[in-house]
């Protein structure tokens, strides 16, 4: 089963849930259930998440010729829910070493899944929804609930900036609208025990002589590590380990962890392939921590302010990031804590979009108690290559 909103084609992730034993519940009333109340809370949901029901749009203007885009939720169907059915089990799903192509209703089991537009909203707007639709779902789809969280819709801008309709410099759409085409890649789900991320920050700090390094600091400098060391390049190549990070809580004042929409940019540490693996995981995990560190109020106002007199679309490529390894998600993302009916999810999937070589998304473990799984994607000699690597296994549960 999948919700998903139609013009939204970036962020596909899911939670798989198993149904009951058999015997324990009438099948179909089940589904049914789950169908009718996840329709009503998608509905309700919409009422505070307003935006996510509506399209993007591009108003264009002439003399000159200038292109702006919008969400346009006056003209807009709404969002769309898709149900679907295949003859498959919940264990052709997490047996195969390498992540299936298979989001919807199994035979024992139920896929819930969500995709929104990076343009609209970053990973924490986007759990942010799903943990309100999860709400709303647990209270019957009372229509009058409070939510704990409401989004905060007002958009912000840096002060002389009032926004929040920005003129692209482009004089027809297809300069700026590209097809993403997936590479062949193969995905794979590496977990961490919290025991094991211990040690890697323990190691880390010890070899850096300090203290201030974080776990995931250390787990990303780990995987970038194990990744270079798989790709083996050449010592001169240069490569770089770039890290999504939240700016609501970096502006001064900060923004409200609840503001709604894109509020985050990437961190970059960058050095030679030889460097890297010549130096310890102290060395590079330091080079992560400076980067975080360095990414101020400042730092962010200064960036905004440049787009804002000099606006660009990112494009979503592989070609513009080689030789690189590229972290979003967060496994602070309140994921499993996500209830339809159905109890804890058995385990989480994204979809096959905004897959290459090298990307690297973290998720929270199942069992919590800060635990991380590292999906990662790569081509099959790399992937190979990480596999055989006896030190990224030996720290892998």
């Amino acid at each position: 089963m999948g919700s998903c909103h139609a013009f939204r084609t970036l962020h596909p992730k899911g939670l798989l849930y198993t149904k009951p034993p058999p015997g324990d519940y009438c099948e179909q009333n089940l589904i049914n259930n789950v169908l009718v109340r996840l329709k009503q809370s998608l509905s309700i949901a919409h009422l505070h998440f307003y935006p996510l029901a509506g399209r993007l749009a591009t108003k264009i203007e002439q003399n000159p010729t200038s292109h702006s885009v919008f969400v346009d939720c006056k003209n807009s169907p709404g969002a769309k829910f898709i149900h679907a059915a295949v003859d498959l089990s919940v264990s052709d799903i997490v047996s195969p070493t390498y992540v299936p192509l298979v989001f919807t209703e199994l035979v024992d089991g139920v896929f819930i899944g969500c995709s929104m537009n990076h343009a609209i909203a970053d990973g924490t707007t986007f759990w942010h929804f799903i943990n309100t639709l999860s709400e709303i779902f647990q209270a019957q789809g009372d229509t009058k609930i409070k939510i704990s969280r409401s989004p905060m819709l007002e958009r912000w801008f840096p002060e002389g900036n009032n926004g929040p309709l920005l003129t692209l410099p482009f004089t027809h759409q297809n300069e700026f609208i590209t097809r993403f085409e997936t590479p062949h890649v193969l995905e794979r789900i590496f977990h961490f025990s919290a025991k094991s991320i211990t040690k890697l920050k323990k190691r880390a700090n010890t070899e850096s002589n300090t203290t201030k390094i974080s776990s995931f600091q250390s787990l990303s400098a780990f995987v970038w590590r194990s990744i270079t060391r798989a790709r083996r390049l050449p010592c001169e190549i240069v490569t770089c380990c770039m890290l999504a990070i939240n700016n609501r809580s970096r502006l001064e004042p900060p923004l409200s962890p609840n503001y709604f929409g894109n509020s985050f940019q990437t961190v970059t540490a960058m050095t030679t392939a030889g460097e890297l693996l010549d130096h310890g995981l102290g060395w590079a995990a330091w080079k992560l921590y400076q980067a975080v560190v360095n990414h101020s109020d400042k730092s962010v106002r200064g960036f905004v302010n440049d787009w804002l007199r000099s606006p660009f679309v990112y494009q979503c490529s592989p070609h513009l990031y080689p030789r690189s390894v590229i972290i979003g998600s967060s496994p602070r993302f309140n994921m499993y804590g996500n209830e339809f009916g159905l109890g804890k999810a058995l385990t989480l999937r994204s979809g096959y979009g905004n897959k290459f070589d090298g990307k690297v998304s973290p998720y929270p473990g199942r069992e919590g108690k800060g635990s991380v799984d590292i999906e990662i994607c790569l081509p099959s000699f790399s992937m190979n290559a990480l596999e055989s690597d006896e030190e990224f296994m030996a720290a892998v549960s």
